[in-house]
């Protein structure tokens, strides 16, 4: 902090002399939302942070471009310089996106990505992958785990047999179909009415403070997390991040460019832990409303990993960068400090 602090003040003087670079940045959020609360705060300090130099403009979900497949085209385009989207928005267009946010039973903590990402080569094996597409990727930005909730109770995988829930695509629904569920992809604003209708059993969403504020409690009564200390199996770490326009970037001062990446650190730990205090508040009032908390066992998640290992290296063999990603978070959790994965879980395994 005391570094962002210091290199601010060395701007003040040039930001006197020169006008400010104004960059447009769309998040993914809807406004009135906390992330959009937030995202639009922390975009609103960076014109004193940076001396007058730099000014971030945000904009809310699809107030410049209408949909993800346009925000994509809008920064690299040029006509946004920046956006804030979930990571794996984008597992159509950048394969190796799919293992940059958490995924089915693989990294569970958030710190584990902190680590990877500023450790252990990522985020530069990430910025080489992006800058193919004309595209910066400045960093993640911690967000929350996404979690299911559901008309009947789950205690165990074998619960789920039979079921039809709203998950995510690709990877996390090719899982779940191992456990004989059937998925559905549904666009957010049409969860509710979907459980209402009682035409899904479950569905996936956001976190507890989210999912309480779009009204899950009336239309559902149990909410089912992980094993104690992990609240999704499927998708724990659900990272967002900053990707600026590489056109943008590369006409900043190296000096601001230090500025806008050390901002993404200090906001991604802010925006965390946000939502998580909101989170304990939101799990108070599902308490309050009568919903139940059921839990999968360490069991049930080893059986998940053991299901979800195939379906990695099917998404890993998509390309070489994929592959690259896939194989630094591998050698990471088979590394003994996280333990989860052993030669013999890979015996077989097609694709390896």
């Amino acid at each position: 902090m005391v570094g962002v602090t210091f290199c601010g003040a060395l701007l003040v003087g040039a930001g006197q002399a020169q006008a400010a670079t104004t960059w447009k940045i769309q998040s993914v959020w809807d406004a009135g939302t906390v992330g959009y609360d937030l995202f639009e705060e922390w975009c609103n300090s960076m014109e004193e942070k940076s001396g007058g130099e730099l000014i971030f403009k945000p904009f809310p979900a699809k107030a410049v471009a209408a949909d993800n497949n346009a925000l994509f085209d809008a920064v690299r385009n040029g006509v946004l310089q920046g956006m804030n989207p979930f990571t794996l928005y984008w597992s159509g267009k950048i394969p190796a996106s799919v293992f940059l946010s958490s995924y089915p039973a693989g990294p569970d903590q958030p710190h584990q990505w902190d680590t990877m990402f500023y450790s252990m080569g990522m985020l530069e094996k990430t910025r080489e992958i992006y800058k193919k597409f004309g595209l910066f990727y400045v960093g993640p930005i911690q967000h929350d785990a996404n979690i299911i909730h559901s008309k009947k109770p789950v205690n165990s995988l074998a619960d789920l047999k039979g079921m039809k829930i709203r998950v995510p695509g690709g990877m996390v629904a090719e899982v779940f179909q191992q456990f004989g569920v059937s998925t559905v992809s549904l666009p957010g604003s049409d969860i509710f009415p979907a459980l209402e209708k009682g035409t899904i059993d479950a569905a996936d969403y956001v976190g507890p403070a989210v999912n309480w504020e779009l009204g899950f409690s009336q239309v559902t009564d149990y909410i089912l997390f992980g094993p104690p200390g992990v609240m999704s199996v499927y998708q724990p770490v659900d990272l967002m991040d900053l990707t600026v326009n590489l056109r943008a970037w590369n006409s900043l001062d190296p000096k601001l460019q230090q500025l806008v990446e050390d901002e993404v650190r200090n906001y991604s730990q802010k925006h965390y832990l946000t939502i998580q205090k909101r989170n304990i508040e939101a799990m108070k009032k599902f308490k309050e409303a009568g919903d139940t908390v059921s839990r999968l066992s360490q069991a049930d998640l080893e059986e998940f990993r053991r299901k979800a290992i195939p379906i990695w290296y099917k998404w890993a063999n998509k390309d070489d960068d994929a592959r690259a990603i896939f194989d630094m978070q591998l050698e990471y959790m088979m590394n003994e400090t996280v333990g989860y994965i052993s030669e013999e879980d890979l015996e077989g395994v097609p694709g390896k």
